[in-house]
């Protein structure tokens, strides 16, 4: 099972919907252009749109399977006093001082610029079900991380 906000659930179903109504339609009929020029053997365009085809029918079937296990949050039901998922996470990173806001969300919504990380990563678990004041230390790939969490909120 995999849990989500409505909002990603909301943009996931409308990624599906792009996918299924305007990529695929959009892709199988560069196919029958190209089917109808002739020999397939020496056909590039033929053979680009089949595995244009294939790599949507990929991330189809993908989201697909996404959306068949994912469970929308109840925010309401969420406590806003340790970090967990749909936590906006205000913290300070004792190696420079320098301050930063993420709000955890499942790995299908994470995005770096909107300021949101994954559950999954290794500073959305070492966050996971610490306090205000809590500091924590994430091996990250430049080396160990010291975070102090400042303040937790819940996504609005």
């Amino acid at each position: 099972m995999e849990y989500m906000s409505q909002e990603g659930y909301d943009k996931l179903v409308a990624e599906l919907r792009q996918l299924e109504s305007v990529e695929l339609p959009r892709v199988r009929e560069a196919i029958a252009e190209a089917r109808d020029k002739g020999d397939l053997s020496e056909n590039f365009e033929y053979h680009a749109a089949k595995r244009e085809q294939s790599r949507l029918l990929g991330r189809i079937s993908f989201k697909q399977k996404v959306l068949e296990h994912a469970r929308v949050i109840d925010t309401s039901r969420l406590a806003s006093d340790s970090v967990g998922l749909l936590s906006r996470v205000e913290m300070t990173n004792l190696n420079n001082n320098a301050t930063m806001t993420y709000t955890i969300v499942s790995p299908h919504e994470a995005n770096l610029r909107e300021g949101k990380i994954s559950i999954k990563s290794p500073i959305g678990q070492a966050l996971l079900h610490k306090k205000a004041g809590d500091v924590v230390e994430v091996k990250v790939p430049v080396g160990i991380q010291r975070l102090r969490i400042e303040r937790i909120t819940l996504q609005e």
